[in-house]
């Protein structure tokens, strides 16, 4: 299947709260991830962000290409993975023989303590430069210190565009 023929994957991204808890300054998001089998082999990594002023924010919009070509760097929170990893932005690569074999791959976000933010996933493909294959948005309208509620992520809108989505730290 062509990533230009589907419109949607059906990402079943579901954030659980577990873990140990973060600092009282950050709230944490595990992310469980899967993907169909068909579009599995062309992404090479995922990158998670977090925006100010989710509310005032289309998800549509910011599905239609690369997230660092339509917000200003300040716009986006700082995140946390759980090896320590800090940045405006974290990609996490894909784990390729899990998804094949109708698994899942674990992501760990730390979200600094707010209110109204908007969670960004984007789908990266292999190559160089990183090559924007499509996104998930969400609402987040808590994030609460320590480990959060279950959320539920948006299905993956495959929009496969020409640009780099890297964003610097």
């Amino acid at each position: 299947m062509s990533l230009r023929l589907q419109n949607v994957l059906p990402l079943a991204a579901l954030l659980l709260a577990c873990g140990d808890a973060p600092s009282s300054h950050a709230g944490r998001f595990p992310l469980d991830v899967t993907l169909s089998r068909a579009v599995a082999n062309e992404v090479h990594a995922l990158q998670v962000s977090v925006l100010k002023n989710g509310s005032g924010r289309s998800c549509t919009e910011l599905q239609r290409t690369c997230l660092n070509t339509q917000v200003k760097r300040e716009d986006l929170v700082m995140l946390e993975d759980s090896r320590g990893n800090e940045g405006r932005a974290l990609r996490f690569t894909v784990d390729m023989a899990a998804l094949e074999n109708g698994g899942s791959q674990a992501l760990e976000v730390d979200v600094p303590v707010g209110r109204d933010y908007a969670l960004v996933i984007e789908a990266i493909a292999v190559g160089s430069p990183s090559r924007f294959l499509g996104s998930s948005c969400n609402y987040l309208q808590v994030v609460n210190s320590g480990n959060n509620a279950p959320v539920l992520a948006a299905p993956l809108v495959l929009t496969e565009q020409s640009c780099d989505p890297s964003i610097a730290p």
